[in-house]
């Protein structure tokens, strides 16, 4: 496989994006893991018969399409916006919750602002126009 066919042209907005999408992808795997290690170790209260494994594989399935998101735009693949941008609203939502009603702004504050900048960067008009196969393709020179 060529180089030149691995990342495909993208504008920058969507490689941030890529980036910011990685993110939460990242944060639910380290807690998958923490989860899993804590199960492990006997750490772990649980109550009513929970599965602290099922949990972990729950976040880490989670996280693992979170960062497929996340590579996907880094990689200019364009099937990934349109789960960035619902992963976008998710995320939004925990900010929202964790502002409002749980009462903690200093995680809520950061992960709301992580949403809204995920969505202001899928819907710019460079982004718009890639999603969409209009934005400009600079062919390499052959000699």
């Amino acid at each position: 496989m060529r180089r030149d066919n691995l990342f495909l042209p993208a504008p920058r907005e969507i490689r941030v994006a890529g980036v910011l999408a990685t993110l939460p992808g990242l944060a639910a795997v380290g807690f998958a893991v923490v989860l899993f290690v804590d199960a492990l170790l006997g750490t772990t209260q649980t109550a009513g018969g929970n599965s602290v494994y099922g949990q972990a594989f729950y976040y880490a399935l989670i996280g693992g399409g979170m960062l497929a998101c996340g590579f996907g735009l880094l990689s200019g693949r364009t099937w990934a916006r349109t789960p960035a941008f619902v992963l976008a609203l998710i995320v939004g939502g925990i900010g929202w919750y964790a502002l409002g009603p749980s009462g903690r702004p200093l995680w809520g504050v950061p992960v709301l602002v992580l949403a809204v900048a995920l969505v202001v960067l899928l819907f710019r008009a460079p982004s718009r126009a890639w999603a969409l196969g209009e934005y400009p393709v600079k062919e390499p020179d052959r000699e």
